[in-house]
């Protein structure tokens, strides 16, 4: 049996998808976000687009947040996008590569939006990357794995983050799976459910 030494570094990838999508997902603490930035560590003109709310009185949030800033090359341009996602990609200059952490973000600031205008977004969205002449790494969250969710919005958030990271997947050149600090080749390894 082989073994292999999870604390020896992996070799730089060499990302061959130009003007394209990658996705990556994985549970909290998975490692996706880590990993995201690996696949464009060596690009020379990086744009991290960050989707959260900001949350300046949540330090638990914030430590979180300076973990990623230490982590970025210093030459990454950084552009927080809040709920204005779609608009900030129609603005990237053609050629560049774009991290976008994470897609929850997007999905949170738009949960009063009824089913109608959600998927007129959504299509806009899809619209958005594949149009643009850009390379994007996209992290998503996966959270439909835990506890059902208590609350009506909570189930609305999973429910809605589940089936845009699904949409991705159909105009998506290739994703990750993120689980327990180690990547997994979805569409190397996975079928399209029917």
């Amino acid at each position: 049996m082989a073994v292999v030494d999870p604390t020896a570094p992996n070799k730089p990838m060499v990302l061959s998808i130009n003007n394209g999508l990658i996705l990556v997902s994985g549970p909290a603490r998975s490692g996706k976000s880590r990993w995201a930035e690996h696949l464009l560590h060596n690009h020379p003109d990086v744009t991290y687009i960050a989707t959260a709310a900001a949350r300046p009185e949540d330090l638990e949030w914030q430590k979180r947040l300076d973990a990623h800033r230490q982590r970025r090359p210093e030459h990454w341009a950084v552009a927080e996008s809040g709920a204005e996602l779609v608009e900030v990609i129609e603005t990237l200059s053609p050629g560049q590569s774009v991290l976008i952490d994470a897609l929850g973000g997007f999905v949170a600031h738009h949960l009063e939006l009824d089913a109608s205008a959600w998927n007129l977004l959504c299509e806009r969205l899809i619209a958005a990357v594949t149009s643009s002449r850009c390379t994007f790494v996209l992290v998503i969250e996966e959270t439909g794995w835990g506890v059902v969710p208590p609350t009506r919005i909570g189930g609305l958030f999973r429910d809605r983050l589940g089936a845009l990271a699904q949409q991705l997947d159909r105009v998506a050149d290739a994703a990750w799976l993120v689980l327990q600090g180690r990547a997994l080749d979805l569409h190397a390894l996975g079928r399209v459910v029917p």
